[in-house]
This record gives C-alpha cells, structure tokens and sequence, in this order.
C-alpha cells in the first residue's frame, strides 16, 4: 500500500517538510479554497502539484472534489453544476491525479461532539457524545422530531447538560459539530443551520437515493472515460444526523451504491473509523465483500458504547480488527497494476501537538505514531 498523508494545502499548519520525516510519500489533499461546484482550473491543480513534487512526494489522491447541496437536494437546474464536476476530472486527469475521494453526506461531513476528550495516558481525542447531540437537536436546535432520535435516558441526560451549561459551553458544542466542514468554508450559527436544514423538508432516504444516483449517472461515465476512480466515503458517523438521511452507512448501502452504476470508476473509500461506529458492520468482511472496488483507504480505530456514543482509539486499539482489515487490503490490491493508497486517518493529539493549531483529528504526531503501528502490520503480514 502507498502509505499517503492527508494535507490540507496551504491551509495546514502542518508542513510538507514535516510530513516527509513521518516516512509517507504521497500526499492526500485538495483545492479547499475553491467553492463546492466550481471548476478546479488546470492551472491551479498544475500549481499544486508542482509544489507536492517539489517536496518529494506524489499527488496520490484528492480529497475531496465536493458535491454541491443543490445536487443532494435535486434542486433546480443541475446541468452546469455536472458539467463543471465533469470539467474539474477532466484538468485533474490531465495533471495525472486520478483517484477522487468525495462523500455524498447531506449539509455536514463528520460530526463530533468534543474536540479535545481526554484519552487515557494523556493527550486527548475526538469524542461523539450522544447526549450531548441530543441536547444539541432538541435544546439548542430546537427541532421537535429529534425527541424520537434518542432514547429517554439520553434525552434526560442531555436537558441536564444543557440547564447545566453556560453560554460558552454551548457555543464550543456548536463549534465542534461545525469543525467537520473542510477548508476555510463558513461554519453555520444556530439560525443558519435551521435555515439550511429547512431546504431538506421533504428529502427522505429514497429521494437522497435518488438524487445520489443521479450524480452517479452523470459523472461516472466521464471518469471511466478518463482512467479515474470514484471513491465515496461512508458516512460519519454512520447513521441519521439532524433528521437528514444517511444512505452510505452500511454493507447494504454500499452494495446499493456500487450497483447504482456498476463500473470499476465507481468505487469506494474503506474507511474503518466510520463504518466501524456502527456496531452492525463488520469492517474487515465490508473489506473482503467489497475487495475489487475499493481504490482507497482510511485507517483508523473506534471505540463504541452501548447508548451510541463513541471515541476515536488509538489504531490498533478500539472494536475493529485492524490486523484482519490490513490483510484484507493487502489481500484486495495483490495482482493490481498500482497499490492502493492508504493514509492514517485522524490521530491523537500528544506530546507537542497539545495546544498547536491543528486541523481538528489531524495532529501531526498522533498521525505518525497511527502510521508507524500501522506499517508495522503491513509489514508483518507481508512476512
């Protein structure tokens, strides 16, 4: 496997000279300042590569080429939003970038409740704290149908945080469940999140279904056309948020997905921390049932506990079998033409990346300690 590196361009405290000492050679990133459903020019894409090969590493993946809300809700004239997707795989074809990670998650990408959790040992972790999503839906957001999201117990114990809770507190919950947006985009404030969760009434599981495969119809032929390989990211976490459906969540989703257009251009990023926070899947057989599409992986471990809350584990720690999923990979990218690119996926924050200013679940020495345990098996099991 490639061992990749999520960058966030210039956008990243974190430096392509410092990625180089974690051992990775190619790079995970994309063009973040560019608005969802404009075209990503030629020139830019030519100018960011340039500056990745100049320090020694491959351009191996994008992540993500955005959809626009407007394709997820169906909404309006959608021609020019997927003829300028279809022009934006063009110029990266035609840098040589071939792989395209993307998510097809309704108004938010991952949601958290706590940025900075406390992990045994020291140092600290993403956290979903479920009834701290509760008190977020019901007493902040105000939104009457989440009272059926949420068992009593979590709804009970989430008003109690919320009564408990001062003005800051509150806020620090809506920025974490906001910091899962890429980039420098805006994040929403309370009455702008109920405005934009307003443009979805009336989008259920099979609308959201049908606008996805829409998409697929329209951008999968051209990518197939041009070598290129779709990779949709599962949902995270792996079920319903804010009302909105999730419809990549689990081994029966993906399957629908992959069959919606069946080519190899349509294609799968296995990303173990997000389907792994459900406990109905079972990531190292998602992994050997899906072998022949994934052109992508995130790796990384969960902790779950029963009411739905989970942490983010250290890699080889958590509920996944990360020694079974490696070989199933490994297994996947025997007698392929290229490796399948992987990149250790979010990370603790520890030692002197307390207090530095990360992306949230990007820490630079969190990443390399993941990617070490993680080469480590890869190695053992090639052995």
């Amino acid at each position: 496997m490639i061992e990749s590196w999520r960058w966030f361009g210039p956008l990243d405290a974190i430096t392509l000279p410092e990625i180089a000492q974690t051992g990775a050679t190619g790079i995970v990133t994309a063009l973040h300042e560019i608005s969802y459903g404009e075209v990503w020019p030629r020139e830019a894409i030519a100018a960011r590569r340039a500056m990745i090969e100049a320090a020694g590493f491959t351009w191996e993946v994008v992540e993500s080429l955005p959809i626009h809300e407007r394709i997820k809700r169906g909404e309006g004239d959608l021609a020019p939003l997927f003829a300028n997707y279809r022009d934006s795989l063009r110029n990266l074809a035609a840098e040589g970038v071939k792989v395209i990670c993307y998510n097809f998650m309704p108004l938010l990408d991952w949601t958290r409740t706590d940025l900075k959790a406390p992990v045994a040992g020291g140092g600290a972790c993403l956290r979903f704290e479920a009834y701290k999503m509760a008190a977020f839906e019901i007493n902040m957001l105000g939104r009457a149908e989440a009272e059926a999201d949420y068992p009593a117990a979590v709804r009970a114990r989430g008003a109690a945080w919320f009564q408990s809770a001062d003005e800051a507190t509150r806020e620090g919950l809506l920025h974490a469940i906001m910091s899962g947006l890429p980039g420098a985009y805006d994040r929403y404030d309370i009455a702008g999140l109920r405005a934009a969760l307003k443009l979805y009434e009336g989008i259920g599981r099979d609308e959201l279904r049908a606008n996805y495969k829409r998409f697929l119809q329209e951008v999968v032929p051209c990518a197939a056309e041009l070598g290129m390989r779709l990779c949709v990211h599962p949902d995270d976490p792996p079920r319903d948020i804010l009302g909105l459906p999730r419809i990549v969540s689990t081994a029966e989703d993906i399957a629908w997905v992959l069959a919606a257009v069946d080519d190899p251009a349509n294609g799968l990023t296995l990303c173990s921390g997000s389907l792994g926070a459900n406990p109905a899947n079972d990531v190292p057989a998602i992994a050997r049932r899906f072998a022949d599409r994934i052109w992508f992986a995130h790796l990384r471990n969960v902790r779950k506990e029963p009411d739905g809350s989970f942490e983010e584990a250290a890699h080889l720690d958590g509920d996944t079998d990360m020694v079974a999923l490696i070989a199933a990979l490994l297994a996947a990218e025997a007698g392929r033409d290229t490796p399948l690119p992987m990149r250790p996926d979010h990370g603790h924050d520890l030692l002197a990346d307390i207090g530095r200013a990360t992306h949230p679940g990007y820490p630079l020495i969190g990443r390399m300690r993941g990617l070490a345990e993680l080469r480590g098996v890869a190695r053992a099991l090639r052995k």
